[in-house]
């Protein structure tokens, strides 16, 4: 078995869902292949982790969303009823509308004249009301968000790196991130020990740069970190973000002699950029 076809039978391989003579088959390919094991061995702890979140007993709230959805089934019914009764009136009228062209566009005319009297005579009491999203619907969306922002920080405690790296990822889709979110995030950049983790989370940050404690890590990290890459992207991220209060950090970069030519030679550019 090749490795390609080994991957695609990773998740049933784990979750044991495989059949036997596959099951062996992909042991067998394990023994020898040290990236497929590495990669089995990363799906098993993600597995491992996503299987360990508990799972709340429902409730009232759980209640509330099935009537919520029982009575837009009901309200889906009842609009298919009225199509039909909307088809079957389309039909009675189709009966008696004349078939001679001189008689439709006759008969049109009169129809549009009547309709710009109608008009003309009829003005709406008031403009449409604007239409706000309910409360079950504000509470789902809310839901949604909190799960996703378990995932990404269930991810970021990981052993392994590329699911860090995953977990980082993960924020993209967080528009409005938690305190706690955030704080993950620049823990990973202080202190994670893969520079490419650190690095994807130098990007991850860019979107959240409106938040002060983003402002205030950003500063703090180009104190500390010592990875030229990483300073290197941090330096692009503070000048991006108009952040002032980086001028002293960038000072002591450009005059540090010890540091890599490339840093201290962005450190200088950005100081242009922001005095």
């Amino acid at each position: 078995m090749h490795c390609e076809e080994v991957r695609e039978q990773f998740a049933a391989h784990v979750a044991n869902r495989s059949g036997e003579s596959v099951h062996s088959e992909i042991t067998e390919h394990l023994l020898t292949c040290e990236p497929c094991r590495l990669e089995t061995r990363e799906i098993t702890s993600l597995w491992t982790a996503l299987g360990a979140i508990t799972t709340p007993e429902p409730g009232r709230e759980a209640r509330e969303r099935f009537d919520l959805m029982l009575n837009a089934y009901r309200h889906g019914v009842e609009q298919t009823t009225s199509q039909t009764f909307w088809h079957g009136m389309n039909t009675w009228i189709g009966s008696w509308w004349p078939r001679q062209p001189a008689m439709q566009f006759g008969l049109a005319a009169i129809l549009i004249l009547l309709g710009i009297a109608a008009g003309a005579f009829l003005r709406p009491a008031q403009s449409p009301a604007v239409v706000q999203p309910s409360a079950e619907m504000i509470a789902l969306r809310n839901e949604l968000m909190e799960t996703r922002q378990m995932v990404a920080l269930s991810l970021m405690q990981q052993q392994s790196a590329s699911d860090r790296l995953r977990g980082v990822n993960w924020s993209y889709q967080l528009q409005q991130p938690g305190q706690e979110v955030l704080s993950a995030l620049l823990d990973t950049l202080m202190h994670d020990s893969n520079v490419n983790v650190r690095l994807a989370t130098v990007d991850a940050l860019r979107q959240f740069g409106n938040q002060p404690i983003v402002r205030r890590g950003v500063i703090e990290a180009l104190n500390r970190q010592e990875s030229p890459m990483v300073q290197v992207a941090l330096i692009g991220l503070a000048v991006d973000l108009h952040e002032k209060e980086s001028i002293g950090a960038l000072r002591r970069l450009s005059g540090d002699q010890s540091l890599d030519i490339a840093v201290r030679e962005r450190a200088e550019k950005g100081l242009a950029e922001l005095e």
